[in-house]
């Protein structure tokens, strides 16, 4: 009687992986010959696979700020009252940890609250959670932003900031202008201010460190007469989409 023989299952249909499956997938890869034992291989289908380049740009997008440096510790607080004070600010700081030291930054010229503040926390841990239980809260009655700062502000190229400031004009004569838009320039503030009288110079303040606005600048003028004809003219008047706030300095 003749010897059946049963037929090696097919197994490549065991290969084929699902069109809408991205996860790894199972399979038996043939052997090439009947008498040696089949092989098993775990894989992602080469038409998911994604190039390694890709990969390691996916893996690098950012680079976080160094634990270790007092940049990871130090926090931005931002839109605080005038009001507030260095001791102030601390209080209300270490209520949710331990605080180094708290700044609370004021204009050189008008010596008035800039309105943000800079804190230091003595932890990683406790930076973190000032930002979590303050950020978004109210203090006197304004809505405060915090948020552990992205750099340390020695890194910052102010070459062009600290030019900005040494060519300012100071003069006894000379506006506040609040509610700035953002894209508001030094020579934008001068130009629009020239209309109405001689003006000497012109700076819109910046957040320290960095190129920001800070929603103000100051403009000086040759005379009291030219400050109450800008005071007249601009005071709620419309620069750049916002209407801005004007008053002697």
């Amino acid at each position: 009687m003749a010897t059946s023989m049963l037929s090696p299952p097919n197994l490549l249909s065991l290969a084929a992986p699902s069109p809408s499956s991205s996860s790894p997938t199972l399979y038996f890869k043939p052997a090439t010959r009947l008498s040696q034992p089949f092989s098993l291989f775990v894989g992602t289908p080469k038409r998911n696979r994604r190039p390694f380049a890709v990969a390691a740009e996916e893996a690098a997008v950012t680079t976080s700020v160094d634990p270790k440096s007092e940049a990871a510790r130090r926090l931005y607080v931002g839109n605080i009252p005038r009001t507030v004070t260095n001791d102030e600010l601390k209080n209300i700081v270490e209520e949710h940890g331990a605080v180094e030291k708290a700044e609370v930054m004021y204009d050189k010229y008008s010596g008035r609250s800039r309105r943000f503040a800079f804190v230091t926390m003595k932890t990683v841990e406790d930076a973190n959670a000032v930002v979590e239980k303050l950020n978004g809260t109210e203090i006197g009655g304004r809505e405060v932003k915090v948020n552990i700062t992205e750099k340390p502000l020695s890194t910052v190229d102010t070459s062009f900031l600290q030019a900005e400031e040494s060519n300012f004009v100071d003069s006894p004569h000379k506006v506040y202008v609040g509610n700035l838009a953002k894209t508001v320039t030094s020579d934008t503030l001068k130009t629009f201010f020239s209309e109405k009288g001689k003006v000497l110079s012109a700076k819109v303040s910046r957040v320290p460190g960095t190129s920001k606005s800070s929603g103000y600048g100051f403009v000086s003028f040759s005379s009291d007469e030219d400050v109450e004809a800008a005071i007249l003219s601009f005071n709620n008047a419309s620069l750049e989409g916002q209407k801005i706030r004007v008053n002697k300095a």
